[in-house]
């Protein structure tokens, strides 16, 4: 029905024309052409340029929102015209001052990046009542800067800056001659100006001066740094200024500084008094502060003292309500049980007067099992209680007070206790936590370690038909699955790093468990339980080691389109203590991040055939993953986008298991068994958080028993091969 009605709009292409006036033209395509061979005049980035552009086009190519404004008929008095106008897109017109003005702009645009002798002129192809421009951008070859000189009329900015040495100059001969170039350099003045007191030096004081000689690309630049001027017109100098009071203020008023503690408006102000007036401890204030969870908005403002260049601080704090309640219910759907959950959130944003942040949340669980034979008529049932402590600095000795003072950092204690009653079995995990975040406000890093990990999961009951139907059974060798449902103790340390310029992303994390238990173990001879692993507290402890690292490309194709390019790929290896990792630490393929012609864990290990059992889902686990992405976005209307998307990857195990057959990875096989998919999807953009719904399709089945089954990219079955994924944010 939907697809039908796609159809039909995009055949509604000869209608497009209905709304554009007798002797007008559709603006049908915009195009830029360069005829250049330098990298930086890209035609995608130029068309940000042009003042008029076609109507907006689905991926590129159907010009949906437009077709939909033409169905629409001419008589406003009916809801369904109205309707169709305004969720459509009205015609553009094409004008011919904004061709004009976009040929001005694209010029400029050129020259500003050094292309003086640069031109631009535009082509039209008419057609039906719908014009095509194309706009022929020229170049020509860039100009270059030959002599640069420094000239400062300010004795003490001239000994300060040193300009006449060449290591101290921005500007260099040979460098590209271009207006980034020129405010880059005037800006780095300023910066280091205002950096040593100058408070009231700008950008207005720097000019330059430019020579060029006829028939060279080069142009002789001098920088002209120039004195103050009094009422008269005279020279004078630029004065810097020193810090004189630096007070804390709630409001209008000084106080007991809304309930933070002295030492920490201490340590979150860059800003000391007697020190030069420096714009960039400015900015670290005002970071710092602004990153404090019981601070509202912060807002600084300066008196500058009549007979000394002094300038006293006014730093005004606005605090949050200190402690808020929430209360979030929710519905659950698994395999077609029913169920609901509540959370209660108990937060306090200065628990000691230091801008502490506790969160307490109590959350339950409830969800309808039926068609279990041979178990109880029991329902699942989860309560748990989760306490996290977060403090807005490092809470570690040994560490400098410039490398405190200069990063974000914040140091989380957390602890949970989780309750699961299951009609198969009981489960218990309790958990502590000790972490370090920070991060450097100068680059796109961030940093974690998490110090301290322990986990305690104990299964203190499971049922009888349970346990004798896969635990016990002599013919089932599912070690995998038997060690899931044993007590086990995880002790682990890690770290994470993270990279995000906005162009490229990079994550990775590692972690190691075990290692310190293990060497106490054979110190201290621990005990060893039947299967020859040793014990803590009378319980197996997990021993491992886990690495991943994610990798994502964006490139801008122009204003409403984007290409994302993905690569991840994690590895685990059980040592010395275990031979298979802890079901919460394994790799599952398949879902809303992965490949998303499967469902979430339906995918893997290998060429490993689901026998679509009930706890099948732990076999569809493994110790190695390969995530390969390549997704198409665009802006639809409103605030609706689409997708494209090609995945592959698979996951693998290191170790062969009886009942994961093809699973293990082999170097002669893994690329055999690369799944592949396809699909759609469309996102609802709502700024702070964005809505997914995405629908893939199997192309290539590493798991098959038939050759259609292996390509269903040949032999496509909705019913076999097509997954719908909903989920809240990007997949990467």
């Amino acid at each position: 029905m939907i697809i039908t009605g796609v159809i039909g709009l995009m055949l509604c292409g000869c209608s497009e024309t209905k709304y554009v006036p007798e002797g007008q033209y559709l603006l049908n395509r915009v195009k830029v052409e360069s005829d250049g061979k330098y990298r930086d005049v890209n035609s995608a980035n130029l068309k940000s340029y042009v003042r008029q552009k076609g109507n907006t086009r689905w991926f590129s190519s159907f010009k949906l929102p437009l077709s939909t404004y033409s169905l629409a008929g001419k008589d406003s008095s009916k809801w369904i015209n109205r309707t169709l106008k305004n969720i459509g897109e009205a015609p553009v017109i094409y004008d011919t001052l904004s061709t004009t003005r976009s040929m001005q702009d694209l010029q400029m645009r050129l020259q500003n990046m050094g292309y003086l002798r640069a031109s631009v002129d535009a082509t039209f192809k008419e057609k039906k009542r719908k014009i095509n421009v194309t706009y022929h951008v020229h170049p020509r070859e860039p100009y270059y800067l030959g002599k640069v000189n420094y000239e400062v009329r300010d004795t003490a900015i001239a000994n300060l800056l040193r300009l006449d040495l060449p290591e101290h100059r921005g500007l260099k001969e040979n460098m590209r001659f271009s207006v980034e170039n020129l405010d880059n350099e005037r800006n780095r003045l300023v910066g280091e100006l205002a950096n040593r007191g100058y408070f009231r030096f700008n950008k207005d004081f720097i000019t330059f001066r430019a020579d060029s000689m006829p028939g060279e690309k080069a142009i002789n630049l001098t920088l002209v740094i120039h004195a103050n001027t009094d009422h008269d017109g005279n020279e004078i100098p630029h004065l810097s200024y020193r810090i004189g009071k630096v007070n804390h203020l709630s409001g209008d008023s000084e106080d007991s500084i809304i309930h933070l503690r002295k030492g920490v408006l201490q340590r979150n102000t860059f800003i000391r008094s007697g020190e030069l007036y420096s714009a960039k401890k400015l900015q670290d204030t005002y970071a710092h502060f602004g990153r404090l969870g019981a601070v509202k908005y912060t807002s600084i403002s300066w008196e500058e003292h009549q007979r000394e260049r002094l300038l006293d601080c006014n730093i005004h704090l606005s605090t949050n309500k200190p402690s808020t309640i929430s209360f979030q219910p929710e519905g659950t759907n698994t395999a077609g049980d029913f169920g609901a959950a509540v959370a209660l959130t108990y937060q306090n944003r200065n628990l000691f007067k230091g801008a502490e942040n506790l969160t307490i949340e109590l959350r339950g669980a409830f969800e309808a099992i039926k068609g279990l034979e041979g178990y109880g008529n029991d329902n699942f049932e989860e309560y748990s209680v989760e306490t996290k402590l977060t403090f807005p600095r490092f809470i570690a000795p040994f560490l400098a007070n410039s490398f405190r003072r200069r990063i974000n950092a914040t140091s989380e204690v957390s602890m949970l206790y989780d309750l699961q009653n299951r009609p198969e079995f009981h489960r218990r995990v309790f958990s502590v936590a000790w972490k370090y975040k920070w991060n450097d406000s100068r680059h796109h890093d961030r940093y974690r370690i998490d110090l301290l990990d322990l986990n305690y999961i104990s299964m203190p009951w499971i049922s009888e038909t349970f346990r004798n139907e896969y635990l016990n059974d002599t013919e089932s060798k599912n070690a995998i699955l038997r060690y899931n449902y044993e007590n086990l103790f995880i002790m682990k340390i890690g770290m994470g790093y993270t990279y995000n310029n906005g162009r490229i992303a990079i994550k990775a994390n590692a972690e190691t468990a075990g290692n310190l238990l293990h060497g106490a173990a054979h110190a201290l001879n621990f005990h060893k339980n039947a299967q020859g692993q040793y014990t803590f507290l009378d319980i197996a402890y997990a021993q491992y080691v886990k690495g991943d690292v994610d990798f994502t490309r964006n490139i801008q194709l122009d204003y409403n389109n984007l290409l994302v390019f993905h690569a991840g790929f994690g590895i685990a290896y059980p040592y010395g203590n275990s031979t298979i990792l802890p079901f919460e630490k394994r790799y599952f393929a398949g879902g809303a991040n992965s490949v998303r012609g499967w469902s979430v864990r339906g995918l893997g290990p290998g060429s490993y055939i689901s026998k679509d059992g009930r706890i099948d889902f732990i076999n569809q686990t493994g110790d190695m993953k390969l995530d390969l992405n390549m997704e198409y976005r665009t802006h639809l209307f409103w605030k609706i986008g689409g997708a494209l998307f090609v995945d592959a990857g698979n996951i693998w195990t290191i170790r062969s298991y009886d009942d994961q057959p093809g699973g293990q990875f082999k170097f002669d096989e893994f690329l055999k068994q690369l799944a592949v998919s396809y699909g759609m999807g469309f996102r609802l953009n709502f700024g702070y958080f964005i809505l997914r719904f995405d629908m893939g399709m199997k192309a290539v089945n590493p798991a098959y028993t038939t050759s259609k089954e292996h390509y269903p990219l040949l032999h496509p079955d909705f019913s076999r091969d097509f997954a719908f994924h909903f989920a809240v944010g990007l997949p990467f």
